[in-house]
């Protein structure tokens, strides 16, 4: 069965870091393009970043040059380390995992940013 499990949120002052997991399950991960997500209080579902199964990675505009994203397929997890956080990046951070026509999500994990 897959899963997938994140990790890492929390309360941070604007200008911290964090650095959010997920931890994949269930699944071959290293075929997977996995991606993170972000929807903040009264708005849609946005794509922050994402890296392939051959590590090419892209960024919404936004955090290019904040947010780094990496995966260790060996242990079947993938991060993302937010750098210089903004009050405007206070969202819950979903995983995506996507292959083929398969695709899954982990729950969410809240980060907030104070400013």
């Amino acid at each position: 069965q897959a899963k997938l499990v994140e990790s890492g949120g929390g309360l941070v002052q604007a200008g911290g870091s964090l650095r959010l997991s997920c931890q994949a399950s269930g699944i071959t991960f290293g075929v997977y393009d996995m991606g993170w997500y972000r929807q903040g209080p009264g708005k849609q579902r946005e794509l922050v970043a994402r890296i392939t199964s051959g590590d090419g990675t892209n960024y919404v505009d936004s955090v290019k040059g904040r947010f780094t994203i990496s995966r260790d397929n060996a242990k079947k997890t993938v991060y993302l380390q937010m750098n210089s956080l903004k009050p405007e990046d206070t969202a819950v951070y979903y995983c995506n995992g996507r292959y083929r026509s398969l695709e899954y999500w982990g729950q969410g994990t809240q980060v907030t940013v104070s400013s």
